[in-house]
């Protein structure tokens, strides 16, 4: 049996005592975190994960019927925190994993301390007065097209997640990142991250969080980093001048600054 740090690839490094745990969002591996780990690395013990499917995690230990909702990542995350002994470390995640690492809180509220979202989304869909950035109708076509072709819906997609005036090396860097993956398995997380609903969560956590909104995201903008805000307890809503939904590969610096800011 894959041991529970194989599976996920977990890598550790750094000098400082306090544990920063980074999980990375669908499309991505720990890679993404490259441009800010060094800003962090004197001050604190970091811990990168791949969930499976991604980078370099054990694709033998994927699981259709574990890996069908979000709980799947969350015991996922739970299980590597329990083989590090980790507790009351501080939980960095990106797009889908910020609902991920939420949830883990949630259920085992002594692993950490303080939750840092980076671009969240607690519901892709928008419905009645909350506006998620997509309605229904779209986010069925899109995963239409996924199926088709999911290379080709891949590189369509990155340049709007990076945004266009970040560049083309960083847009072709999360382009690369999507289409490495398997793409049967990045389908049913695509399907999962975008159909996934975890507004009435947010009331549940009970440890300090960061909300890090980019001032011009079209998968999460700014009405969902400002719900998240509202229903969720001892959150603060720090807004970048960052554009795109990856401000840690794109702006880390302003990034960077927001979380430091936060932890101390």
């Amino acid at each position: 049996m894959t041991s529970v740090l194989k599976r996920n690839n977990v890598n550790v490094l750094g000098e400082g005592s306090k544990v920063l745990l980074f999980a990375h969002g669908f499309g991505c591996d720990q890679n993404a975190w490259n441009h800010i780990q060094n800003f962090f690395t004197k001050d604190y013990k970091l811990v990168f994960i791949d969930f499976v499917g991604a980078g370099k995690s054990d694709l033998a230990s994927y699981d259709p019927q574990k890996y069908a909702s979000l709980d799947g990542y969350v015991n996922d995350i739970i299980e590597v925190c329990d083989a590090l002994e980790l507790r009351n470390a501080i939980f960095i995640g990106h797009s889908v994993s910020c609902m991920i690492g939420a949830l883990a809180s949630i259920k085992r509220p002594d692993i950490f301390e303080k939750l840092v979202f980076i671009s969240p989304s607690p519901c892709y869909i928008s419905s009645g007065d909350y506006t998620g950035g997509f309605d229904q109708e779209t986010i069925d076509s899109l995963l239409e097209v996924m199926e088709e072709d999911y290379i080709s819906w891949a590189r369509s997609l990155a340049p709007d997640l990076m945004d266009a005036q970040n560049g083309e090396e960083l847009t072709s860097e999360l382009s690369t990142s999507f289409c490495v993956i398997d793409p049967l398995i990045a389908k049913q997380f695509a399907r999962v991250t975008f159909l996934s609903d975890n507004r009435k969560d947010l009331p549940l956590i009970s440890v300090e969080s960061l909300t890090i909104q980019c001032s011009d995201d079209m998968i999460a903008p700014m009405s969902v980093g400002q719900y998240i805000n509202a229903n969720t307890r001892n959150n603060t809503l720090t807004v970048l001048e960052a554009h795109g939904h990856c401000p840690h590969m794109s702006h880390p610096a302003e990034t960077v600054h927001a979380i430091h800011a936060f932890l101390q």
